[in-house]
Formats: C-alpha cells, structure tokens, sequence
C-alpha cells in the first residue's frame, strides 16, 4: 500500500533483558533505512499547501525541509513502540486495544478488508490525489472510575492524545457529533442489573461519563484528513513570498491508512495505563 519500504527494525538499548523490564529506562532506536532526502530538494523555498512548513518558518527561522522534520508523522513511531509495551501491561489486566478502518473517503465500512483498501487507495494514486479516512477504536474491558471530572476527562486526554497525531483532524466518542441529532430519549443509556453488575442497557455515550469511565466499551473515532502531498501541480509561494507552481516529487502515500492504525492504538494505550497508573498510586 506504500512506497517507502521501512524494516522499523527497533532497536533496545537498555531496560530489558531475556524479554523482561528490569526497571532502568528502556531506551530504543529506530533507523530510517529508506529515506531519500533528494526528493525533498525541490522543496527547499517553497511552502507545500496544508503542510507545516510556512507555520514553522515562521515560528522558529528554519525548518526541515528533507521530509518534514518534526511535522513528519515519522516521528510518532516511538509512540508505536512504547503503546506496544503499555498493551503487553494492559492486556496482563485483561485489557484490549483495537482498531479498524471505518472509512476512506466517501465509502464507509463496519471493517474494510486490505483487498478493499488496496482497491480505494489505488484508485486515488491513478487519480495522482489523496484521500481521508476515519479510524475507529474499542478500549475493552477498562475498569470503571478512570478520569476526572474536571481538567483530566478521560475522553478529553484520549481526545489530546488522538489529536496530536499527524494529520488528525476530528475525534468523537460514543455517539460524537450524530449525539447532536439525537433526542434524549434515543441518546440516554438507561442502567440495568447484570447478574449483580451494574451495567447500561446501551453504550451511545462511548464508555465515558462525566468524563469517567463506566466500565462499557469505550468507542471513539478519529478523522483524519488527506495527506496533503499530491502528485499534482499545485500554486503556492516561496520564502519571498513570489507565487509559484509546485509539483511534489517523490514516493508519497495517498492515504494515512494503514500507517495511522498502530499510532491510533499506541495512544490509546497509553492513555489507558496512564489512568490505571494514577488510579492505583491513588494520586487522582
């Protein structure tokens, strides 16, 4: 589905042995293996559309034009590896992150198949454009009483987390923006007696409530806009600000899909053990 073939060999350099934590910091690298910085070069005074380059010129007097530097979404892949440890802890509590494409464009699906997205993204890359997506995920088995009612919702970190993501540009949980549409009367989740267990007879509140988790599944998606590298002519300026005509060369994708699923997972993850963590020094 992509171009750029990336072994994302990781590599530990401390914090681990035969295959446990020993309690030190666990430092890691990652090589970028595949990188072509001659692509980049065309790019070095002009501002791409929709990309961070004129916000960070303006902000700090430089910036990274070989790939993007701090606005690449390269560099969330540590987050993949530290969201890979805090699932292994979580899932030790009977915990579950997961995710699934629910739509590219205009097509939407309960779960695509690779086939299906292949057959999209292909369709996009002939058409030299880009598409959006929306990523669903499911945090099961949470325990109630995660979050705070004020400054430290759970859904309004996760939604910080989900935010900080490259090319993130909505989030919602349970029924999100259709709650607008609702009556209350369909949107409330009426409570029930489980076998002992105080549960809700329907989850359109996404697991959450009063910013504290209720023990159901929680449910939010992430939108994520086009990636803004198209393999058309597009009009911009340069750093004096001229018009110009810039065509992007290189080995871009047309989708964040599949790239953004473990990102979208890590951070939930970690989201998740952080609460747990706080819960249990009783600090929050």
């Amino acid at each position: 589905m992509s171009a750029r073939k990336e072994p994302d060999e990781v590599e530990f350099l401390s914090g681990l042995f035969e295959g446990k934590t020993t309690g030190a910091p666990i430092a890691f690298i990652i090589r970028n293996k595949d990188a072509k910085t001659s692509d980049y070069e065309n790019l070095k005074d002009v501002f791409r559309p929709s990309h961070a380059d004129f916000t960070y010129q303006e902000k700090y007097g430089i910036r990274d034009y070989a790939g993007g530097g701090r606005g690449s979404a390269r560099t969330l892949l540590p987050c993949v590896v530290a969201g890979a440890v805090a699932k292994q802890i979580l899932a030790s509590q009977g915990i579950e992150v997961l995710s699934d494409v629910v739509q590219i464009g205009e097509e939407s699906s309960e779960s695509f198949t690779n086939d299906e997205i292949e057959r999209i993204l292909s369709r996009f890359r002939e058409e030299k454009d880009t598409v959006g997506c929306t990523i669903q995920g499911i945090i099961k088995n949470a325990p109630v009483g995660l979050g705070e009612p004020a400054f430290m919702k759970f859904n309004a970190v996760l939604a910080h987390a989900m935010m900080t993501i490259n090319a993130a540009k909505g989030f919602e949980i349970g029924e999100g923006l259709h709650a607008a549409r609702m009556r209350g009367s369909d949107c409330n989740d009426a409570f029930i007696n489980d076998g002992g267990k105080i549960r809700t007879l329907t989850n359109h509140s996404g697991g959450v409530q009063g910013g504290i988790t209720n023990g159901e599944d929680i449910v939010f998606r992430v939108a994520f806009k086009p990636i803004p590298s198209l393999m058309q002519p597009q009009q911009t300026v340069d750093i004096q600000g001229n018009t110009t005509t810039l065509e992007i060369q290189g080995r871009h994708d047309v989708c964040v899909v599949p790239r953004v699923v473990p990102i979208v997972e890590a951070m939930a993850a970690m989201v998740t053990l952080d609460f747990i963590l706080l819960k249990k020094c009783n600090k929050i």
